[in-house]
């Protein structure tokens, strides 16, 4: 399988929409790999057999006469446990592969691929199976889940977790919010008003003094009182496009960036500071607690919530954070370490069960001990204080979770990890062939979800539901 990408992208209400890369699509009106497990929730007990079937469309069609290079095995090819490898060619029919079972909770993956025709022509059409300039690759995967509910993480809590934090947030109290907004005309409307807004945090790797936190802020230009949206990022360096994506008639958003600078600029600037000085930001000074890239944005999260809280529009009660990836982390966190927030919604959380390459498992996104030269004693340690895990057990307010099986950069065992650590009221929507990438269906629960808060200041009732749909 393919190394995990090093940068999230995410689709839909927290970023951009990436539907051309769905799991198993080839160039547009391409030929699609589509690989479904025979159990319609996609889920099976320890010991019981999945099997696999395997076709490949295009245009809605089903395609015959093409070569497939397959592979079975666990989430995480790296894992050492055994993978099954074969050759099939389609039919008018679905071909269908045994995929065997797993002994316990956990993911059977299996991964296809078009056999590129070496014999392509420069000029063949994009589209054509095994064709495109000098032939192209296209792949496909289907993922099983074994009793994922019954998953556990192998994250350690640090005694002092609790202590180290509230060591930070009194830290962050001592320093004023110092807020400042200017109005942003591109996203303000007839019915929104809209502002770059930055306010005082805490500082960075250098731990004293402080910085400055920077976001967009929409809200209704009608006089009331609205709840408010924390919406937090997923990976990445961006300016506006990167984190804004729509206002509401009924509520404040805020969407925040991490890195402290202004989100006004050229956006070439944002892709050569990602590309450069803050590439691989998330492994930063992860020899020392105190001093960890992630210590100043989980604290930030708390400023970004003082921030809304003393907005005199405000309703003074509702406050819902939502993201995904690296946002959806961010919402379990922000939830767990601030009492003012009364609902969360997290696509695909990362930072999840990060530790567990130690016990032969991936580890959530950013694979901070994948590289077995990594696993330092100190790094271990700094990293149990930042893993969503121990943030997820200490969750109290209702929640909406959503992710696919098929997605390779949080893996279903990582976000498993965090989800079933939560005791809190839960609602779990999952997309089942999704990878990490977010559907408008998807999206659409989500946002109605939210919209129920707003509307009735409850969550709805908790649930788990599975949609196989692509």
């Amino acid at each position: 399988m393919t190394k995990r990408s090093s940068r999230i992208i995410l689709s839909a209400l927290f970023a951009v929409a990436c539907v051309a890369h769905a799991q198993g699509r080839g160039g547009r009106g391409g030929p699609q790999v589509v690989i479904t497990p025979d159990h319609a929730d996609w889920k099976y007990v320890p010991g019981e057999n999945v099997n696999f079937s395997i076709r490949v469309v295009q245009n809605g069609a089903p395609v015959a006469g093409v070569k497939l290079n397959w592979s079975v095995g666990p989430e995480w090819s790296e894992s050492g446990q055994p993978v099954t490898t074969g050759t099939l060619t389609t039919g008018a029919e679905d071909a269908h592969v045994n995929g065997g079972t797993l002994k316990e909770p956990g993911f059977l993956r299996m991964v296809a691929s078009i056999v590129p025709d070496p014999n392509a022509q420069p000029a063949a059409p994009a589209g054509a199976p095994g064709g495109g300039r000098g032939g192209f690759a296209v792949r496909g995967l289907g993922t099983a889940g074994f009793s994922p509910e019954k998953i556990k993480p192998y994250a350690v809590e640090p005694a002092d977790f609790d202590a180290f934090w509230q060591k930070g947030k009194d830290a962050l109290a001592a320093i004023p919010i110092n807020p400042q907004r200017t109005p942003y005309a591109p996203k303000t409307t007839d019915t929104i008003n809209a502002y770059m807004v930055n306010f005082q945090t805490v500082k960075g790797a250098g731990g004293r003094g402080s910085s400055r936190f920077y976001g967009i802020l929409t809200e209704p230009k009608k006089e009331g009182k609205y709840p408010a949206l924390l919406r937090v990022p997923g990976a990445g360096v961006y300016g506006v496009s990167g984190i804004w994506k729509e206002s509401y008639d009924n509520a404040i958003v805020l969407a925040v960036d991490i890195h402290g600078i202004p989100l006004d600029l050229d956006n070439a600037f944002y892709n050569n500071l990602g590309a450069g000085a803050l590439d691989t930001y998330q492994g930063f000074n992860l020899d020392n607690k105190e001093l960890y890239y992630y210590r100043r944005v989980y604290l930030s999260m708390i400023r970004s919530v003082d921030y809304l809280t003393s907005l005199p529009n405000w309703d003074g009660k509702t406050v819902v954070v939502a993201g995904g990836s690296q946002g959806g982390a961010l919402s379990i966190i922000t939830a767990a370490l601030d009492l003012r927030v009364v609902a969360l919604a997290a696509f695909h959380p990362a930072l999840s069960d990060i530790t567990a390459y130690m016990h032969g498992r991936i580890g959530g996104w950013p694979d901070l001990f994948r590289n077995p030269l990594n696993r330092t004693k100190d790094k271990l340690e700094t990293a149990s204080y930042y893993d969503t895990v121990n943030f997820a057990k200490r969750v109290k307010v209702p929640g909406i979770y959503s992710w696919g099986y098929n997605d390779e950069t949080c893996m279903p065992s990582t976000t498993y990890s965090a989800y079933n650590s939560v005791t809190a009221p839960k609602t779990l929507s999952l997309q089942l062939a999704t990878g990490h990438n977010i559907v408008p269906p998807q999206n659409d629960r989500i946002n109605a979800w939210i919209q129920e808060i707003f509307k009735t200041g409850k969550a709805p009732a908790p649930k788990e539901e599975s949609f196989a749909d692509r």
